[in-house]
């Protein structure tokens, strides 16, 4: 799907003008409309004035409901697939704070109960060191000692048994020299040792032949119901069905290339030795 970022900010209100319209035009009412769609009046009202975003799913019943012409369900469809995607770019993010963002990833991982992220750049803060996390936010101007409280605070997930973690790094993201060696030789001596965690999997794709060409970027799927895509200047948020399930099935991908269990902590080490030496 090509995204234009100016649609993905209309397109909650013309898919709210658009249901609105398409069931004054079949003449019927919004409680007629909701007892047939098995919803409340109060959903329905949410959903045309744009109070509620509705789900692929619920506009498809919605569309069946009014028996909507094919042309218009083809192109309603594509507006509620542009509804369900947020666009949030990275300078509105630092003016707001970046430990504000900390607080809405918190409350994507207190929400959801399996976790697959793909780390193709560098290491996300769930598993860093509080060294590498202050690195990661050098760059970021003022002050800086909530954010990085905030990524510490949020690695306390991790210990929760009742959620199921899968990380995929390429090799170029765990050795990317964020830090000086000592500290990314820590960096990785960490990683090796949260892969012992019984909820966690973490999954190294070293540099090689089997490599899948092409550009990576950071995305993570909470349960099968939201995907986050990171780009240099912002992150997409998806919560259309189709375009989470073609994240899950490019992290498949990824999956089959991995290293797990021993084969990643053997792989870890042995990058942490060369870092170790360079110390020496």
């Amino acid at each position: 799907m090509t995204l234009d970022l100016q649609q993905i900010g209309e397109s909650r209100a013309d898919l709210a003008q658009t249901l609105r319209m398409l069931r004054k035009r079949a003449g019927w009412t919004q409680t007629r409309l909701a007892q047939r769609c098995n919803m409340s009046q109060t959903k329905v009202s949410n959903i045309e004035s744009g109070k509620l975003t509705p789900v692929l799913t619920d506009v498809e019943l919605i569309l069946r409901a009014l028996d909507a012409p094919v042309s218009v369900v083809a192109e309603v469809v594509a507006l509620a697939r542009l509804a369900n995607t947020e666009w949030r770019d990275v300078w509105s993010s630092r003016r707001r704070g970046l430990d504000k963002r900390q607080n809405e990833l918190a409350g994507f991982e207190k929400a959801a109960t399996e976790f697959r992220y793909f780390l193709p750049t560098m290491i996300t803060g769930l598993l860093a060191t509080p060294e590498y996390v202050r690195a990661s936010i050098a760059d970021v101007p003022g002050d800086q000692s909530k954010t990085v409280a905030k990524k510490l605070e949020r690695q306390a997930v991790l210990y929760d048994d009742s959620k199921k973690f899968t990380f995929i790094l390429t090799e170029q993201a765990v050795r990317w020299p964020l830090v000086p060696p000592d500290a990314l030789a820590v960096q990785m001596d960490r990683l090796a040792s949260l892969t012992r965690l019984s909820n966690v999997r973490i999954g190294v794709i070293p540099i090689g032949p089997s490599v899948m060409p092409g550009l990576l970027n950071v995305f993570t799927i909470y349960d099968d119901r939201i995907a986050t895509v990171e780009t240099s200047t912002g992150a997409l948020v998806f919560r259309d069905r189709r375009d989470v399930s073609a994240y899950l099935d490019e992290f498949a991908t990824f999956e089959r290339h991995a290293l797990f269990g021993e084969q990643a902590r053997e792989r870890l080490n042995e990058w942490s030795g060369v870092f170790t030496r360079q110390r020496e």
